[in-house]
């Protein structure tokens, strides 16, 4: 990732809405903000959140709550827990993502 120029500047994450996506079950919120090309989210899934597709975006995911599953297209499944991180490239493992307690993460992609 090259972080082309931008300004020094803050976020203060209460002043940005939250968008509703529903999963296969259960429900994400998202609290998006771009920078250039990056964008930069907290979400937080329900309990019972279950992706309705597989994504092959990359990412770098930190979980500062709860816990998620995120199963690979192959069949291997590794356990997210707070203070965990994962990171994946674009157009690599297909994944898709699911919890059963709820989770809140921060994401840059």
């Amino acid at each position: 990732m090259k972080l082309l120029s931008f300004p020094f500047q803050t976020l203060n994450w209460s002043s940005i809405p939250k968008e509703e996506h529903n999963g296969e079950t259960g429900v994400a919120w998202w609290q998006v903000q771009l920078v250039n090309d990056i964008r930069v989210r907290l979400v937080e899934y329900s309990p019972g959140y279950k992706a309705d597709h597989w994504c092959s975006k990359g990412h770098i995911i930190f979980c500062f709550e709860g816990e998620m599953d995120t199963e690979l297209e192959d069949g291997r499944v590794t356990k997210l827990t707070k203070g965990m991180c994962y990171f994946v490239g674009d157009n690599n493992e297909a994944h898709r993502t699911s919890t059963a307690s709820g989770c809140k993460l921060f994401i840059v992609d």
